[in-house]
């Protein structure tokens, strides 16, 4: 392989045209730079300057170095600033999050995109447990979790926290136990999870989310609420699942006594270091959660 700070040194001397003036330009002595050349005529085999007492010229394997060198040169030069770059707002971020997350961070980082369009926004919902492990493999730059990932590669720190909500269809005054085993329960991915934090510590009579008829399941968030507006249960969600429902009227959002929130986690690779991108988008998220 040839050895590009020779091939500096090399190229530099052509376009200089002389031995002396060269070595001030690279801070060398003149016998340094003879000998690189020297060096590199010794390992290519070929003569590559036709030397003339203190002057020289090129031959003809010197001239085709040069040509194809430079162009080399340049290219090594371009690609090493290139990876030096570091700009927040060009590169590929990578995020993944819970649905209801989503519903609300997603649309604001699509108007940070278009606002610079050179960076490119791959988001991606999934539970908790996915999550974790796209942040442990790398696969992904940015979690956002409800619950505090044990894996010893993640680190989570608590930035937000987000409303659970009972949801009923419109006509619903009063969510006592005898209505809600009446409605039967719309299910979806979190919601054993999300019904048990919620109605175990606002109705006596729950024990488990088993206890209601099941009436239907979506894994899709912006459909749970279909059914719930259609009059066919009732459900538990995160409050800005609910917020992004289009038809607000359709259904019914109660407060219960004891009020219950889920801790939002921001999840990251322990040993990564965060390039300029990635801290942009974790700003505007802190923004919009004002954490």
């Amino acid at each position: 392989m040839l050895n590009t700070t020779w091939l500096r040194t090399y190229c530099t001397l052509v376009e200089v045209g002389h031995f002396t003036r060269t070595a001030e330009r690279l801070h060398m002595t003149q016998s340094g730079v003879s000998q690189q050349v020297r060096k590199l005529e010794e390992q290519l085999g070929v003569e590559l300057l036709v030397r003339r007492g203190k002057g020289f010229s090129l031959s003809d394997a010197g001239e085709r170095l040069y040509n194809e060198a430079r162009d080399i040169l340049y290219a090594l030069s371009a690609l090493e600033q290139r990876i030096g770059e570091d700009p927040p707002y060009k590169g590929l971020v990578r995020l993944m999050s819970p649905g209801s997350v989503g519903l609300k961070l997603y649309p604001h980082l699509l108007a940070l995109q278009q606002q610079h369009q050179e960076l490119i926004i791959d988001y991606r919902f999934a539970p908790n447990s996915d999550i974790e492990h796209a942040v442990a493999d790398s696969k992904v730059d940015i979690g956002l979790m409800t619950s505090c990932s044990n894996l010893a590669d993640v680190t989570c720190q608590a930035v937000a926290t987000e409303p659970l909500l009972l949801v009923t269809p419109e006509d619903v005054m009063e969510p006592d136990w005898k209505t809600l085993m009446a409605l039967g329960f719309i299910d979806h991915p979190d919601g054993s999870h999300h019904a048990g934090l919620l109605l175990s510590a606002n109705y006596p009579e729950f024990q488990h989310y088993g206890q209601f008829q099941k009436k239907g399941f979506s894994n899709q968030i912006s459909l749970i609420l279909e059914p719930v507006s259609m009059g066919l249960g009732f459900t538990v969600l995160p409050a800005y699942a609910v917020e992004a429902f289009p038809k607000p009227g359709r259904i019914k959002v109660h407060s219960l006594a004891q009020p219950v929130s889920e801790t939002l986690y921001l999840c990251l690779q322990r040993r990564k270091t965060l390039p300029k991108r990635v801290e942009t988008a974790i700003s505007e998220a802190k923004q919009l959660w004002s954490f």
